[in-house]
């Protein structure tokens, strides 16, 4: 008897359970399984990235330069009469270095990177909300004037939800500096004569219970926000605006993005040149936010008072106080942080494998 197998007749229909001798199986193989899917989904999504690309470029471009920050709002809060810092740039920062050591270089960065990651996150992310009621069709770019009106509307969208945070991470700034009469003041935190129960150099949510209780309440922690919001709008807006436009010249023909250099190139550009424009509507901020320090000699009762003044006392250039030290904080602070923004926005999308193309308007 043969050991083969029998051949079917033409009219027994073969077993479809085994493919055809020399066919390739059309079924699809298994799906390998994508750790945390869903996740991946939700977190790169357009907004959701960057959201999250905003806070990590923030605390980056922040602590890159927190002692030219520093030194910027001494220099914005010294008036007529005070010369404690009234040197060049390398010697004012020589000068705290021996007098406060490492800590008074990164004095106030701790509560200035606290505000600022929710800050920054706000921004770019609320940027990429309000976009879409500017855009003429679905993920087509926008023009420069939209990019103003979403940058002015994202900043004013920031600052609101962070300003306490603000006005503290300012009084910290200053409150260890040598500032000859405000050591002398007997109420003010970081004082030789402090009130109980505060320290000489007293934390973030020390300063503001103080304020809270002793300033005026709530409103203490929102003192200076108007010359804040009307120098914040123009300033988030001219940066989106000028940011987007002089990108588009670093990058090489034919290409859809710039080099890293190109970015931090383009990055420079925007944030020095929003900057300078509205430079004097920080240094209101900043003496707004310190009106009511023993110590400080400034008593404004409104904006056109203290524009007033200051170009009485201390004339135009008193309106332009730190932006030195600010100039050489602000190129490499925008440049750091509109890189590290798109990077950790690019990875972020990446993790969606659907997501072909990055929307860069």
């Amino acid at each position: 008897m043969s050991s083969r197998e029998p051949i079917p007749s033409p009219s027994e229909p073969p077993d479809a359970s085994q493919p055809a001798q020399g066919v390739l199986s059309t079924e699809p193989a298994p799906a390998i399984p994508i750790p945390y899917a869903a996740f991946r989904v939700w977190v790169s999504q357009a907004i959701v990235a960057s959201f999250i690309a905003g806070g990590v470029a923030g605390a980056i471009s922040r602590t890159v330069v927190s002692p030219l920050e520093r030194l910027k709002i001494l220099l914005q809060v010294q008036n007529v009469g005070r010369e404690e810092y009234k040197m060049s740039i390398g010697k004012a920062l020589g000068k705290m270095w021996k007098e406060e050591g490492w800590r008074g270089l990164m004095a106030g960065n701790g509560t200035n990177c606290i505000r600022i990651v929710p800050y920054s996150a706000v921004q770019f992310g609320s940027y990429n909300i309000y976009k879409k009621g500017f855009e003429p069709s679905p993920g087509a770019p926008l023009t420069p004037v939209s990019r103003l009106l979403c940058g002015a509307m994202a900043g004013i969208t920031s600052v609101s939800v962070t300003y306490p945070l603000d006005i503290v991470r300012t009084r910290l700034s200053i409150q260890t500096a040598s500032f000859a009469a405000l050591t002398k003041s007997p109420n003010l935190p970081g004082s030789k004569a402090p009130p109980p129960g505060l320290r000489e150099k007293p934390g973030m949510w020390s300063v503001m219970k103080a304020m809270y209780r002793t300033e005026g309440g709530v409103g203490a922690l929102y003192r200076g926000i108007v010359p804040t919001v009307a120098g914040v709008a123009p300033y988030v807006g001219l940066n989106f605006m000028i940011y987007e436009s002089v990108r588009t010249y670093f990058t090489p023909e034919g290409e859809r993005d710039p080099s890293n250099i190109g970015k931090l190139g383009a990055g420079a550009i925007s944030g020095a040149v929003a900057q300078t424009c509205t430079y004097p509507l920080d240094v209101l901020r900043r003496r707004f936010q310190i009106n009511t320090m023993s110590g400080m000699g400034y008593q404004y009762t409104s904006i056109f008072d203290a524009v007033r003044r200051i170009t009485a006392q201390e004339g135009l250039k008193g309106l332009y106080k730190g932006i030195s030290p600010n100039l050489l904080k602000v190129a490499p602070s925008m440049a750091a942080s509109w890189l590290s923004f798109e990077m950790t926005r690019d990875f972020i999308l990446g993790l969606n494998p659907d997501v072909a193309e990055v929307d860069h308007s």
